[in-house]
């Protein structure tokens, strides 16, 4: 087992992983930008090297620094967290070439999945259902709007190397091509360096349903259930659960079984997710798979009984798995907390946290960093925490996420709470009626001011 874990990332992930070092007898290294220097995962960590200022390619993206911070404090592996680093083949190249064991998958499996073209060409070889579209990057306006005639519209046109929702247009008509088919590539140009894009059919009223798998060193994979996202906005998630109140018993030991033929197809070694796209008739489509620790892996923690940090970390360390597949038990429900103004296009809301308190009791778990008289700074996501409930069943589990955040208070800056507040109560999201376009026509109703 490793002696000594960097954690290449920063913020409550960066917590997350301290603590279940902690529990194994790891020690921890924290990086931190100067912005971060008051964060908690700096003051929990056993060492802390600072690596830079506040913007991330100064700091939390800057290899040649983490890899150096690793090297001072001779930690002998590097856990990347989300974001960042995460999925970045080149870094988790650098730390094998520096003989510190990447937590997380080969750098050959993380490129394989992390172009969206090849990633679909493996899962068509695999035999995992994907969405109807071209079988190569197209090449130019004029195939474009050729491939989408003999497609039907709508299509969807999306960045091989995106994410994010960024270089990623719906087109309706073929009048609407020209404007969409310029924009996705300037946009994924301007965000990844690379301008390819490829046309989807477009799946109207989609669930976002994604299968938690893990595979070892040894070829040995498993599924751990699913977690609905559908609640998006802009493609950013905002609340996530598990199980998913669309998906039936039958459906989910169809789409485990496809999970798992993704993760074996490249040899998956750690833990990951697939992501797929299903229709309101449960088709089910695979969209792509990330090779790195969920922000939503806490529901699927509850509702299985696992720490997947561990999972990761075990892995890393060589060490197999069952091989058993996870059958949800009871309900578990996701709320981001996000300094961000609900009522303003949800604007990120940077600044000092005056009053916090979180919310505690039965069924309730929190996730996060912050604490009264943390500042959120501009340089990063907005996120306070994590507000996750556990319940026997899904209604259950809303009532204490309402319950829970009635008790969470923030106070300094603008928070999303009154949004989750409204959600919990509104009737076609406690019925399991929504989608991803739930929020589109969502009526957010900021309460009179007293």
């Amino acid at each position: 087992m490793f002696k000594k874990i960097l954690i290449a990332n920063r913020g409550e992930i960066a917590l997350r992983v301290i603590r279940t070092c902690r529990e194994m007898g790891i020690r921890t290294v924290a990086v931190y930008s100067t912005a971060d220097k008051d964060s908690l995962h700096v003051k929990f960590a056993d060492e802390a090297v600072c690596i830079g200022k506040p913007q991330s390619s100064d700091s939390y993206l800057n290899i040649p620094r983490i890899i150096a911070a690793a090297e001072i404090t001779n930690a002998d592996a590097i856990h990347p967290g989300y974001g960042f680093l995460a999925e970045n083949a080149n870094f988790a190249e650098i730390c094998q070439q520096n003989g510190i064991k990447f937590i997380g998958p080969t750098p050959e499996q993380i490129r394989k999945m992390g172009d969206k073209m090849t990633a679909k060409e493996t899962m068509i070889a695999a035999g995992v259902p994907v969405i109807p579209g071209s079988k190569a990057l197209l090449e130019s306006l004029e195939q474009t709007i050729e491939m989408a005639n003999d497609m039907g519209y709508p299509i969807i046109l999306k960045a091989t190397a995106g994410g994010g929702g960024k270089g990623m247009r719906v087109v309706w008509a073929e009048e609407e091509i020209e404007k969409a088919y310029n924009t996705a590539k300037a946009e994924a140009l301007a965000s990844f360096k690379n301008d390819g894009i490829y046309m989807e059919k477009f799946v109207e009223e989609p669930r976002h349903i994604e299968i938690q798998v893990a595979g070892d060193q040894y070829g040995t994979v498993c599924h751990m259930s699913e977690r609905d996202c559908s609640i998006q906005r802009r493609h950013q998630k905002l609340v996530e659960e598990s199980p998913s109140p669309f998906i039936t018993p039958d459906l989910r030991k169809q789409m485990g079984e496809a999970a798992k033929k993704a993760a074996a197809a490249i040899n998956y070694e750690g833990v990951g997710t697939i992501e797929f796209l299903v229709d309101k008739h449960r088709n089910f489509y695979f969209m792509e798979m990330n090779t790195r620790i969920q922000v939503e892996h806490c529901v699927t923690e509850e509702v299985i009984n696992f720490d997947l940090i561990k999972e990761q970390i075990k892995i890393a360390a060589g060490i197999a798995i069952s091989g058993q597949d996870y059958e949800p038990v009871g309900h578990a429900i996701e709320c981001r907390i996000n300094a961000e103004d609900p009522y303003n296009d949800f604007r990120p809301s940077p600044g000092k946290i005056t009053i916090l308190h979180q919310p505690g009791g039965h069924g309730v778990r929190v996730d996060s960093h912050a604490y009264s008289g943390y500042t959120i700074t501009p340089y990063y996501d907005s996120m306070i925490g994590k507000l996750i409930t556990i319940a026997r069943t899904r209604e259950e589990a809303i009532d204490t996420m309402y319950r829970a955040l009635s008790e969470y208070v923030v106070e300094g800056v603008k928070t999303t709470i009154p949004f989750h507040l409204q959600l919990m109560k509104d009737e076609k999201f406690i019925n399991g009626d929504f989608n991803t376009k739930f929020l589109e026509t969502f009526d957010l109703q900021e309460p009179a001011k007293k």
